[in-house]
């Protein structure tokens, strides 16, 4: 799981979805699972 402070650079990756659950924004890439991320 990567911290950023910006989910903008990791949503540019192939495969990666932004999903906002629980008022928490999660980006989950089920191609790379490395670029998963939580912000908020």
């Amino acid at each position: 799981m990567q911290a950023r402070n910006s989910l903008r650079s990791i949503k540019k990756a192939p495969g990666s979805q932004v999903v906002r659950r629980r008022g928490r924004t999660y980006v989950i890439n089920k191609l790379n699972p490395r670029f998963k991320s939580r912000q908020g």
